[in-house]
């Protein structure tokens, strides 16, 4: 099993205090940092765009990791990418042609990654698993922090590592919603490689102590 990654996403940050909140995650010693681009059509909810990212990226070296939860998201890849954004990751439900937004994203040379939401089916990515780099499932209804995690997301997960060993395919499962050091260890048994944490890591009352918890319980 490789290591745990864990992923801060800063919608649960103090964007008044953006840059000071992302430097907490590298003190912390996670890896990724999660970007959550919510358009407000697609989700019940508006963050950031590529501007925010772009001025970001000049003060961290982590791996920027963009959740783009927007609407034919295809119509904003080459932005993202060029932001400065390592991995794009679009949802299936939010573009008719999902292949072909895929491909535009390995056309920029970053990670690829594709996202579904809780009401839907593993199954239906099968056609491009072969394709990506991640696979990002949503433990709970995409738009706001602070959810609790929906138990049968770990039955998605085991499917996609069946899926992944079978076949020989690289990408990594990631899961974002509800994750904290209660569930971290049920996760790594169901096959999970990248864990996203939002209102658990910001609200902690140190940051690198909850991190090395993570850790502790997620790597055996």
């Amino acid at each position: 099993m490789n290591n745990l990654i864990v992923s801060p996403s800063i919608l649960s940050a103090d964007f008044s205090k953006i840059v000071e909140d992302v430097k907490s995650i590298e003190n912390a010693n996670a890896k990724w940092v999660h970007l959550d681009v919510m358009d407000g059509i697609f989700v019940p909810n508006i963050t950031f765009g590529p501007k925010f990212i772009k001025d970001l990226r000049k003060h961290s070296n982590l791996y920027f990791d963009a959740h783009l939860m927007i609407e034919n998201p295809e119509k904003y890849i080459d932005e993202f990418a060029k932001a400065g954004c390592d991995g794009i990751c679009v949802h299936y439900e939010a573009t008719k042609h999902v292949h072909r937004a895929l491909q535009m994203i390995k056309a920029t040379k970053k990670d690829v990654g594709i996202s579904i939401t809780p009401a839907t089916s593993v199954d239906l990515l099968i056609p491009v698993l072969s394709e990506v780099d991640q696979v990002l499932i949503m433990s709970v209804n995409p738009g706001f922090g602070g959810q609790t995690f929906i138990d049968y997301s770990l039955e998605k997960i085991k499917q996609l590592h069946k899926l992944k060993v079978e076949n020989g395919y690289k990408y990594k499962i990631n899961c974002d919603g509800g994750i904290s050091t209660h569930n971290i260890r049920k996760l790594r048994e169901a096959g999970i490689d990248v864990v996203v944490t939002g209102s658990a890591f910001f609200g902690a009352q140190d940051r690198e102590a909850f991190i090395k918890e993570m850790y502790d319980k997620g790597n055996f």
